[in-house]
């Protein structure tokens, strides 16, 4: 009963992602085909498997955007860029939602324990869409810049880690990712925990899209 099981998860489904986050995702195959995420692409709430069902012939990755807002959210480049590529982008507004995501850290893998999905956010840093020769394009844009960058990394100081040409922009001027394990949502949702805003740090990189006339 589907719509009954929905008004459950709307109750419920904070618990059981918190099931799998604190057993460090040893929960996962018991609670991970429970799970209902809200879709870009369909426009409504979706299980990993339904996610997997209509993913395209050899995707290897079940992505995801973590923030406070579905409506933010679906308007990030970056989930617009995964969208345009032809993939499902997973909105995930609950503070919970990426570590869960992380504990997991893939799913839907068979009874010999292959042909699991990544868990992937689209604002990390290895995200990568780019083709051999728009990677090319932005090593050889990054050169020719590399005063701009530098002017822009001294006015942002600690802000961030590094700018850099982005090579999976379309449309959109900017955008933020980040390095290593922590990202915007998990700082976000860890600076109201006991240290504050002062805690963990995500490791900020401003993505410039070199195509764009504001660039």
């Amino acid at each position: 009963d589907r719509e009954a099981y929905e008004k459950f998860f709307e109750q419920f489904g904070r618990t059981l992602k918190f099931g799998i986050y604190q057993s460090y995702g040893m929960a996962k195959d018991t609670l991970g085909d429970l799970l209902l995420f809200y879709s870009a692409k369909e426009q409504k709430m979706i299980t990993l498997d339904e996610y997997l069902a209509a993913a395209p012939a050899g995707a290897d990755s079940i992505f995801y955007a973590a923030g406070d807002s579905l409506e933010r959210l679906a308007a990030m480049p970056l989930v617009t860029t995964v969208l345009a590529k032809g993939y499902d982008v997973l909105l995930c507004d609950q503070d919970v939602d990426e570590f869960c995501f992380t504990a997991m850290r893939d799913y839907g893998a068979n009874e010999d324990g292959e042909g699991a999905k990544e868990l992937k956010n689209v604002a990390s840093g290895d995200l990568d869409f780019a083709t051999e020769d728009e990677k090319k394009e932005a090593e050889e844009a990054t050169k020719e810049n590399e005063d701009l960058f530098k002017a822009l990394k001294d006015a942002l100081g600690n802000e961030v880690t590094k700018v850099a040409v982005s090579a999976r922009l379309t449309d959109a001027p900017a955008c933020v990712t980040t390095e290593g394990p922590v990202s915007l949502e998990m700082e976000r949702v860890l600076s109201k925990g006991p240290e504050g805003p002062d805690g963990v740090k995500s490791q900020r990189v401003l993505e410039l899209n070199a195509k764009h006339p504001v660039f």
